[in-house]
């Protein structure tokens, strides 16, 4: 049977989760296969049991390695351990587990055994750690994100409740990968059992928590006062049950219209390319909500460890990305008065224009970043940043008093904004952002995956102006290539080509073998199908894809 974009996957394409999970238990990676050793991307370092890139030596590498460092930079606080449902998930929790109660760290693990989605994590640290200086926490998601059922992952929250910076995952892959190759001896380690039963390992609400403090970020008076119809598909992830207790503690309608938790994620869609992947921000695997935008007002989804949004408006349909981002900070900066008057809007290089104009439009400040959320976690935390969003629809927000909320992305908090949006304007973020193109112009964007191996991807991503020829764009004079991103001067990890009317910007995926083009047009849809054309021809001549 075929694969079809958008319909449901045939049997054969079936992840074996035996098999999966034996790989993981059973494969000993290489150290001098580069595609074998720990490598952190965007968030963490993510791979697959079955290409020996995700396997219980990385796990128990990467866990020693954090526990080195903290131990090097005092960090003795509790360290809050989080899963999502994928089905890698479960023995790579089982693996850091033993590495933390070896070590002695105090470790936070679900109550229950419930799963736990990124920004659940990001949120109890930072409540930990408020108003303290000594005994600070940290964390660990063990999550792929989106990425397809034969992936696991892994990622570190440092004390700052955000993604770690190049500089920590540096120091934690370069220890990790030299534990490897000397065989793990010098790491740490207990059987399961009794790491379970260690008095150094503890249980913590995290659904409880988290669900009793939304009410700081989201305005749920308005949408219960509303009465709208709202819908949402947790996508077989993490936050699958934090949606009926979201829904019954503040009091509001909400259908789940699926709380299957299933590894093989069978009842998915499949993605752009045939493949099983959770992006509720793509059309393809979104397709079963789509179907049902009719019966809600809004409805939303999130990705498997919920950090990223998915919007289907009645208007519109799903929303791309870059069009709810604008309608959340235009809604945000005039709904928000207590925020300081000097907040400012923090948006990734690829991000869509639009968001320039709104922000100007509100009088707000620019920060505009490489791609990634770790570049606002400083602003996200002194409040110096209202809002912190990237394209590929993860974003997170201060709580309505102006503090820090999360400084990771929270794909809940964003989805339920929608529903307050809906419930304050009387305007689905359809209509919202259609009103936004009426003041600010319409820009048409898009977004294409290439395919690339390492080697291309590498070259991408140290790709500097003097390495690209191109002097016109889509019959328009090239007036700048950039590769340092003009809010922080940051590297792009790719390159941003930019004309009078147009733009694009090529760099490569953290997590698997594709480029990615961004391309947005000023003029029409023939101008931005040119764009993508020309980017895509320009980045394979100079990467030999």
């Amino acid at each position: 049977m075929t694969a079809v974009p958008g319909q449901l996957p045939p049997a054969s394409l079936l992840e074996n989760i035996p098999r999966l999970v034996t790989a993981y238990f059973g494969l000993i990676p290489d150290p001098a296969e580069p595609t074998q050793r720990v490598a952190f991307g965007t968030s963490g370092h993510r791979g697959s049991s079955l290409r020996a890139s995700f396997n219980e030596t990385h796990i128990l590498a990467v866990t020693q390695a954090v526990c080195t460092y903290r131990k090097a930079r005092g960090i003795d606080g509790p360290l809050f351990l989080g899963i999502d449902t994928h089905a890698l998930s479960e023995p790579a929790f089982a693996s850091a587990l033993e590495v933390l109660a070896a070590n002695g760290v105090e470790t936070m693990i679900s109550a229950g055994g419930e799963y736990t989605p990124t920004p659940a994590v990001s949120h109890a640290i930072l409540v930990h750690n408020r108003g303290r200086t000594r005994g600070l926490a940290d964390g660990i998601v063990v999550t792929p994100s989106h990425n397809p059922p034969e992936d696991g992952g892994f990622k570190y929250n440092p004390p700052n409740g955000g993604p770690a910076d190049t500089e920590v995952t540096g120091w934690i892959e370069q220890e990790a990968n030299r534990l490897i190759e000397g065989g793990l001896a010098e790491g740490k380690r207990m059987p399961y059992a009794r790491a379970r039963a260690a008095a150094s390992t503890h249980a913590h609400d995290f659904l409880g928590a988290y669900v009793a403090d939304l009410g700081n970020a989201i305005d749920f008076d308005a949408i219960r006062g509303a009465g709208l119809k709202l819908g949402v598909d947790p996508l077989g992830g993490a936050g699958v049950h934090y949606w009926r207790r979201i829904a019954d503690t503040y009091r509001f309608d909400l259908d789940i219209v699926n709380e299957t938790v299933d590894p093989t994620f069978r009842f998915m869609t499949l993605d752009w390319d045939g493949r099983i992947r959770m992006d509720p921000s793509s059309k393809f695997a979104m397709q079963h909500l789509i179907r049902l935008r009719d019966k809600y007002d809004v409805a939303f989804a999130c990705d498997t460890d919920h950090d990223r949004h998915g919007i289907v408006a009645r208007s519109s349909g799903l929303m791309p990305s870059n069009h709810y981002l604008s309608v959340m900070i235009d809604y945000l900066f005039r709904h928000r008065p207590r925020w300081r008057a000097d907040a400012g809007v923090g948006k990734t290089v690829v991000s869509s224009a639009m968001i320039d104009r709104v922000a100007n439009g509100l009088g707000r400040r620019l920060y505009e970043t490489p791609v990634g959320l770790k570049w606002f976690v400083a602003g996200l935390l002194d409040g110096s940043l209202g809002f912190g969003g990237e394209e590929s629809a993860g974003a997170t927000f201060s709580r309505i008093d102006g503090s820090v909320w999360t400084t990771d992305k929270d794909g809940i908090a964003a989805a339920l904004l929608s529903a307050e949006i809906t419930a304050r304007s009387g305007r689905d973020p359809g209509e919202c952002y259609r009103d936004l193109t009426q003041k600010y112009g319409e820009p048409l964007s898009n977004r294409v995956d290439a395919r690339a191996n390492a080697a291309q991807k590498k070259k991408l991503a140290q790709l500097t102006p003097d390495k690209i020829e191109i002097s016109e764009l889509a019959g328009e004079k090239v007036e700048h290539v950039l590769d340092r991103a003009p809010g922080n001067g940051g590297r792009i990890g790719g390159i941003k080509v930019i004309a009078a009317n147009g733009w694009f910007a090529a760099r490569p995926s953290g997590t698997e073998d594709i480029y990615k083009i961004y391309a947005e047009s000023f003029i029409d849809e023939a101008h931005l199908k040119r764009l993508l054309a020309e980017a895509q021809a320009v980045v394979d001549k100079t990467i030999g894809a």
